[in-house]
């Protein structure tokens, strides 16, 4: 675990930063930096897998992310990842496709998540959130990740695909399933892994329903727009627009509900910023990037190289797999003055959580918008945030998140 060693003793060759241990039970932090000034692009062997380079530092991370011409991603973009899931995905789902049809399916989602269109959600976004918080504020203690933070993304995706009103309530709470806690993994939770597999499972057979509806009844939704779309000549099969709906639930619930959560508990850490949010010291705008490049949700973005590539100063040979840690790289100390320091106010936030380039989160101004909701309704409507118990993190080398987060809100 790395809050019980010393990173300065570490040899690079045998630490693995893809343990999800270090994430669940440790403080990576330190581990970073560490790397990050003695090896960081450096080669991270990973059991029982070949392993992979890491990059830890922001300049090489941005050669990997731009370079689309000597990686793919369509070997897989997260490590650990199934091959054969990743196969039967491969050139159908958005993240992992490469040009041409990268782009044009691209195209065909993006209608859906342009920053005028996501403006228009914000009054749902407070109508979801606002008595949340006012049920916080009648409890003595809460659970900020599943009664506030897991709630708003589940709600606007609904939004997002057009869910009739009278299934809502049951797909967040399928949501909330899917994405809730088993903390500790399948081994010290089988009943919370299994209920999260049935979720998920329910969740499809709901989507390929829906699919079959909106091709007899197309709307203006995002599920309407993949099916009546045009990739290169053809319209996409049922698949390729389930796959792309689920990746959709998969990235909208994950990195708001972890940023959310683990961006409270910043603030709690950190009463002066608080203060300053609530105070208007800070542009709430400014406070939503620092949140996004402090919490780093997505651990790592995977590509694989298509040919012999330098990254960093190091050769990288054709098939060997590159993990861009964003977490690490958005602490680089040569981009983020003090990056350490939790600073709503921070100038020139070029943080790099939602990535660069091509494959720049599609969901990137919905994220931004539901943090910036958020962050408003707690600013006007709490005075005093408290922690509650122990806060119990993710097992999970793909997810920087937390699963249990008790609070006192007044």
């Amino acid at each position: 675990m790395v809050d019980t060693i010393d990173p300065t003793t570490i040899d690079p060759a045998t630490i693995d930063v893809a343990d999800p241990e270090l994430y669940e039970s440790g403080d990576p932090v330190a581990l970073w930096a560490h790397l990050r000034a003695t090896s960081p692009v450096h080669w991270n062997n990973h059991p029982p897998g070949p392993g992979f380079w890491a990059v830890m530092s922001y300049r090489p991370a941005l050669e990997v992310y731009r370079n689309t011409d000597a990686f793919t991603s369509e070997l897989g973009m997260r490590i650990d990842s199934d091959p054969a899931a990743v196969e039967a995905a491969a050139g159908k789902m958005l993240i992992v496709t490469d040009p041409p049809t990268h782009p044009r399916l691209r195209q065909l989602m993006n209608s859906a998540f342009l920053p005028r269109v996501v403006s228009t959600l914000e009054a749902s976004m407070r109508r979801v959130i606002e008595p949340l918080v006012d049920e916080a504020l009648r409890n003595d203690v809460v659970d900020f990740v599943s009664e506030i933070a897991a709630v708003l993304p589940a709600a606007i995706i609904c939004d997002i695909m057009d869910v009739p009103q009278s299934e809502r309530a049951m797909m967040i709470d399928l949501t909330s399933k899917a994405f809730g806690a088993s903390v500790g993994g399948e081994a010290k939770c089988p009943m919370g892994t299994m209920e999260k597999t049935e979720a998920h499972a329910e969740i499809f057979l709901y989507y390929t329903e829906l699919v079959e509806q909106r091709r007899r009844a197309p709307g203006s939704d995002v599920v309407s727009a993949l099916i009546q779309g045009d990739l290169g000549g053809r319209r996409l099969t049922d698949e390729e627009v389930l796959l792309n709906c689920d990746g959709l639930l998969t990235g909208a619930n994950e990195t708001t509900r972890h940023a959310s959560a683990a961006g409270l508990l910043a603030l709690i850490q950190n009463p002066g910023e608080w203060h300053r949010l609530r105070g208007g010291e800070v542009s709430i705008e400014s406070a939503v990037d620092e949140v996004l490049r402090y919490t780093s949700p997505a651990l790592h973005v995977l590509r694989v190289a298509k040919k012999d590539v330098e990254v960093g100063g190091r050769l990288v040979r054709a098939g060997e797999a590159v993990a861009i840690w964003n977490s690490s790289v958005n602490r680089d100390e040569t981009v983020f003055p003090d990056p350490d320091r939790f600073d709503l106010g921070r100038d020139q936030n070029r943080h790099l959580t939602f990535g660069i380039g091509p494959h720049f989160c599609l969901g990137a101004p919905l994220a931004r918008v539901e943090l910036k909701v958020l962050l408003q309704v707690l600013a006007e409507k709490v005075t005093h945030l408290e922690l509650a118990g122990p806060v119990e993190r993710l097992r999970s080398n793909f997810m920087w998140g937390i699963e249990r987060l008790p609070v006192v809100l007044r």
